[in-house]
């Protein structure tokens, strides 16, 4: 008798999650040729195979107010979600990150037998700490990004894996900025710098004006820099475009681009980026940048009284310093921001310094990560359905 299918479901809540998603999409084929997979996901995901019942972008909203404006639309799929997965049961549940939406579903799943797996540890590091014991109950283990997050864990009694960052493994570890030019087509002594306000739609509407505004501060002082501004959607560059309008920006040097993020980044002198996970892909390509974080006033305020850490983005966390600029808020002005990056600019032994820095946490965090989820995801399968998947040799 021929074995069915291997069921894995999955949720991903963002444009990082689908990228993290996909790649173990492919690491769990290798392992499991007979694996299906189905649940909320984007268009990498898509692309691997996999059924999303949900857009993902309907989940891709950030801060209290945005959740709140959206809670019963985003309500309703997680109920739709979990009931069609309790009355069909997958073999495994794969919550990429969203621990908001997913921490409940995997509650639930679990509490009915269904080994669920979160893969990207929440923050708890950085804030709402408390969460730690809701994600013990909710989770069969906990797939971490970051070196420091297991201790964290096991100190709970929670299984938990550290697998490194999926990034880490396709990013160039050496600084590729010329072949990035000469694929652009920008001379090695162009000042380019890119801005990366966002893939979020929330995202956008918060902060593309102010990253305008300090594309024509720089503009004063380098009248032939270039401004590199990759657009995940067609929804964000609208919105870019639009703020280009509003701003009477629209002479400015400006090169939109639909995607290509990495190479827009690797292209640069300096890189203006919303914090999140562009902030770690920034560092991975060792390229210097300040960090902006801008959010509805009372949101900020909430998540500003529960934080741990003195800084928000990803490569000051790993480096336990503040290796580069960061502008909260209210700080974010235009003049603000066009200094930190016109100082990065016209300071070369700086950029060294923290390109170094980052080809170290680079290094750290190179763990062949889709093999490494996809083995310990594999581990939590039931004996039965191990026994009667076709695992290939790698498994």
């Amino acid at each position: 008798m021929t074995a069915g299918p291997v069921r894995i479901a999955m949720v991903a809540g963002e444009a990082s999650g689908d990228l993290l998603a996909s790649h173990l999409i492919e690491a769990l084929k290798a392992k499991l040729p007979n694996a299906v997979f189905y649940g909320i996901g984007g268009p990498k995901m898509i692309g691997r195979g996999f059924k999303a019942w949900h857009p993902l972008e309907k989940l891709a909203v950030r801060g209290y107010v945005e959740v709140l404006r959206h809670y019963r639309e985003i309500s309703a799929i997680r109920r739709d979600v979990k009931r069609r997965l309790l009355a069909d049961p997958p073999d495994v549940f794969i919550g990429v990150d969203a621990p908001d939406f997913n921490l409940g579903l995997e509650k639930a799943l679990k509490q009915n037998g269904i080994p669920s797996i979160h893969y990207v540890s929440p923050s708890i590091w950085a804030w709402r700490g408390q969460r730690i014991h809701k994600i013990g109950a909710a989770v069969s283990r906990v797939l971490a990004l970051f070196p420091f997050e297991p201790a964290l864990y096991e100190k709970e009694g929670i299984p938990v894996s550290y697998v490194g960052h999926p990034l880490a493994d396709v990013l160039p570890v050496d600084d590729v900025r010329s072949s990035a030019r000469e694929l652009l087509g920008l001379s090695a002594q162009l000042p380019v710098f890119a801005l990366l306000p966002g893939s979020r739609q929330s995202e956008l509407q918060y902060m593309a004006d102010s990253f305008i505004a300090t594309a024509i501060e720089i503009n004063k002082s380098l009248p032939n820099a270039l401004f590199l501004v990759p657009l995940a959607t067609r929804e964000t560059r609208l919105l870019f475009e639009t703020a280009l309008y509003r701003c009477a920006a629209h002479e400015l040097p400006i090169r939109m681009l639909f995607g290509h993020a990495h190479e827009a980044m690797m292209a640069a002198d300096a890189v203006l980026v919303a914090s999140g996970t562009a902030t770690l892909e920034a560092a991975l390509l060792k390229r210097p940048m300040a960090i902006v974080y801008k959010m509805a006033p009372f949101s900020y305020r909430m998540m500003r009284r529960m934080g741990y850490l003195p800084y928000v983005g990803l490569p000051n966390i790993l480096a336990g310093k503040f290796l580069v600029p960061e502008f909260i808020q209210d700080d974010a002005t235009p003049e603000n921001l066009a200094q930190a990056l016109l100082n990065l600019y016209a300071d070369k032994p700086t950029c060294a310094r923290i390109s170094e820095a980052f080809r170290a946490i680079h290094l750290t965090l190179k763990q062949n990560t889709a093999e490494k989820s996809a083995a310990a995801i594999v581990a939590c399968l039931t004996p039965s359905v191990r026994r009667d998947a076709p695992l290939t040799a790698t498994a």
